[in-house]
C-alpha cells in the first residue's frame, strides 16, 4: 500500500515566484521608507477591510495579518505568543493577534531576515472590519493605544443567511462615516473619482484571481493549496493596484500553459481533496510533502477563495463594497456554508473535505457543530477533522496528523 502511494517525482515550481517576490518586497520597502521619512501617510488595515477606500483617499495600506501569517510560516509565532499573553491576552484568543503583538513587544520581525527591515511601519490611523472576529478590533485598540492613534472600523453583520438591503445599507453608510476622519488624518480630501479608479482595479484583481484559483478544476490541477496560500499574496496586500494585477495576468498565464501541457502541481495526481479552515502555517511545508508522496492534490479551499471580491462595481462603490464585503464565507450562516461547499464540490469534483479546526480561530474552524458529518453525507464522501492552529504550533501535533491523513487516504483509495 505504502509503495503504491508514494512517489519520488518532484513538482515544477511555477516560474511566476520570482515575480511575486518582487511584488511583496516591494510592498514592504514603500511601507518602510514611508514610515521612515513620513513621505506618505500609513494605514493599517485588516485583511478584509476597505482598502479600496484608503488607497482612494492617498495612504499607504498594511495589513497585520499577512505579518501574522509570515510570523506563522517563519515559525516565529510560538515563541513570540506569550510575550502577550503575560499582557493578559489569552492563549485562547486569535494567535495572529497574540503573535502580533508578541512581535512587536520583542521588537522581532520576520522582516528583518527577508528584506532587513527592523520594524512593522508606524500607523498614521487603524482601520478594522468586523466581518471575521471581533479579535480584529482588539487588536488594532492595542496599537491604536502604543502609537496615539484613531482606531476607526465598520461593525458587519454576523450569521447572514439571505443578505437583505439593511445588511449592506448598513455597511456602506458605515464606510462613508470613515471619511472625515481619514480626512483629517491624510490631508486630503475624498475623491470619488480616484475612489472609482481603485475600485475598478481592486475588482480586477479579483477577477484575476478567481481565475487562477479556478483552473485547479482541470484534471490534473496545475497547483495545489499550499502554492496558492503564497500566491495569494498580492490579492490580500495590493489588491485595488496596477502591480497586482500586472502579477496575476501573469501567473494566471502561466497556470495554464501548464494545464495544456500537463503540468501538475502533484505528480501523478490520484486524490483531489479541498480544505476547510486556516492554513498550519509553520507546517505548509511538510503538510504539501506528505500530500505529494501520497498522490493527493488539495485542489480548492475556503481560505484562498476568500479574497476574490468580484461583486466591486466602479459606479456603485460604497454599496458594492458593502456586498463584497458582507457576502464572505466567514460572516455565513451554517446553510449557506453547506451550500457553499457543495457547489465547490460540484466545481472542482474533490472526493474529500479536510476541515482544520484552528484551536485560537473558532470563526474559521467549521466543523464544531456537525457540518463535516452533514456534508459526509450530503454529498457522499468522507470528510476528516485535524486539530491544530494557524499560528501556535503547540496546539498541533505532526505525527497524530500525519496518521490520520494517510489513513483518510487510504479510505478514498479504498471507496
Amino acid at each position: 500500500m505504502e509503495e503504491k502511494k508514494k512517489t519520488e517525482q518532484k513538482p515544477q515550481p511555477l516560474q511566476s515566484t520570482q515575480m511575486l517576490k518582487k511584488v511583496m518586497a516591494d510592498h514592504f520597502y514603500e511601507l518602510d521608507e514611508a514610515s521612515k521619512t513620513g513621505s506618505r501617510k500609513i494605514a493599517w488595515c485588516t485583511s478584509v477591510g476597505p482598502a479600496e477606500l484608503l488607497r482612494g483617499m492617498g495612504f499607504l495600506v498594511y495589513f497585520p495579518e499577512n505579518h501574522g501569517a509570515m510570523l506563522g510560516a517563519s515559525r516565529m509565532a510560538t515563541e513570540l505568543i506569550p510575550y502577550a499573553n503575560q499582557l493578559g491576552y489569552s492563549p485562547d484568543i486569535c494567535s495572529y493577534l497574540t503573535s502580533d503583538i508578541g512581535s512587536y513587544l520583542a521588537k522581532r520581525t520576520p522582516l528583518q531576515k527577508t528584506y532587513n527591515i527592523q520594524s512593522v511601519p508606524k500607523p498614521d490611523v487603524l482601520v478594522f472590519n468586523t466581518n471575521q472576529c471581533r479579535d480584529v478590533k482588539d487588536w488594532f485598540s492595542f496599537y491604536g493605544r502604543e502609537f496615539n492613534v484613531p482606531v476607526i472600523g465598520v461593525y458587519t453583520h454576523r450569521s447572514i443567511g439571505k443578505i437583505e438591503n439593511y445588511h449592506l445599507q448598513d455597511v456602506a453608510e458605515q464606510f462613508k462615516a470613515l471619511i472625515p476622519t481619514l480626512e483629517e488624518v491624510s490631508g486630503q480630501r475624498f475623491d470619488m473619482d480616484r475612489f472609482k479608479e481603485v475600485v475598478g482595479l481592486s475588482r480586477r484583481t479579483s477577477e484575476l484571481w478567481r481565475a487562477c484559483l479556478e483552473t485547479a478544476a482541470h484534471k490534473p490541477s496545475p497547483w495545489t493549496f499550499f502554492d496558492a496560500t503564497i500566491h495569494m499574496g498580492p490579492a490580500v496586500v495590493a489588491r485595488g493596484t496596477k502591480e497586482a494585477n500586472e502579477y496575476y495576468e501573469v501567473l494566471l498565464k502561466e497556470l495554464k500553459e501548464r494545464t495544456e501541457q500537463g503540468i501538475s502541481g502533484v505528480p501523478n495526481e490520484r486524490f483531489r481533496v479541498y480544505w476547510e479552515g486556516m492554513p498550519i502555517w509553520g507546517k505548509l511545508r511538510s503538510l504539501s510533502d506528505l500530500f505529494s508522496s501520497l498522490n493527493t492534490c488539495i485542489v480548492a479551499s475556503t481560505y484562498c477563495n476568500s479574497w476574490i471580491f468580484d461583486q466591486l462595481d466602479p459606479d456603485r462603490p460604497f454599496e458594492s463594497m458593502a456586498l463584497a464585503y458582507t457576502e464572505l464565507f466567514i460572516v455565513r450562516d451554517e446553510e449557506y456554508k453547506e451550500d457553499y461547499i457543495k457547489r465547490m464540490f460540484e466545481f472542482f469534483k474533490f472526493q474529500g473535505i479536510i476541515f482544520h479546526d484552528a484551536k485560537t480561530c473558532p470563526n474559521n474552524s467549521n466543523n464544531r457543530y456537525g457540518m463535516p458529518e452533514r456534508l459526509s453525507k450530503r454529498l457522499n464522501i468522507p470528510c476528516l477533522v485535524i486539530n491544530g492552529d494557524l499560528n501556535d504550533l503547540r496546539c498541533f501535533s505532526e505525527e497524530q496528523a500525519k496518521t490520520n491523513i494517510e489513513a483518510f487516504i487510504e479510505q478514498l483509495e479504498e471507496s
